[in-house]
């Protein structure tokens, strides 16, 4: 067992930035650094071209090798910073009030994994009985199940009381349009009182 108290779970302290490293060598050890890798690539260059029969200028290779190093260096200095580990908790002093988009959350996933089926199934009635009719059946037997015991399929009778007849007639014909924002904001307010 661990001697780790509740308190101790349960505070936070704001983790410090690690200190940053001095590079070894400082500067002339870097370019050093970097000029033994431009070698060690070129020679393993002209080697694997000389055994497959190809002779390259050594010039142009060099060149070459160069470029792609100065590419790899501006790409890394242009990269973002890394990502925020998950699950840390952002102090209430830095909030500045605005929604952040980017972020993955449950919220978020749970209303995309609405929104876009309803935004696409806004004209087209196959569409809309077959995303978005099967979903709000699973929410009405979901609610039937938590709150009575039942749903609509082991006990029909009682589930259609409890739904009311224009809920259950709604799950159980699909319509010949899509229904309008404001009858499917009705039937999930239906779906609520359940």
């Amino acid at each position: 067992m661990s001697s780790t108290s509740i308190d101790d779970l349960l505070s936070f302290e704001e983790e410090r930035p690690a200190p940053a490293e001095r590079s070894r060598g400082g500067r002339a050890g870097q370019v050093l650094r970097t000029l033994a890798g431009i070698a060690a690539v070129v020679v393993v260059l002209v080697a694997g071209l000389r055994l497959v029969g190809l002779r390259v200028s050594l010039p142009v290779l060099v060149t070459g090798v160069v470029a792609l190093f100065l590419v790899r260096r501006v790409v890394a200095a242009l990269a973002p910073p890394p990502p925020p580990r998950s699950g840390g908790r952002v102090p209430a002093g830095d909030d500045d009030g605005t929604w952040n988009w980017g972020a993955r959350d449950a919220l978020r996933a749970a209303i995309n994994g609405w929104e876009r089926p309803l935004d696409w199934s806004g004209g087209n009635r196959e569409r809309f009985a077959e995303r978005i009719l099967p979903r709000l059946g699973e929410l009405a037997d979901e609610r039937l199940r938590q709150r009575h015991g039942l749903t609509r399929e082991s006990d029909p009778e009682r589930a259609r009381v409890l739904l009311g007849d224009r809920l259950w007639t709604f799950l159980s014909t699909p319509s010949r349009r899509p229904p309008s924002p404001r009858d499917l904001a009705a039937i999930v307010a239906e779906l609520e009182k359940i």
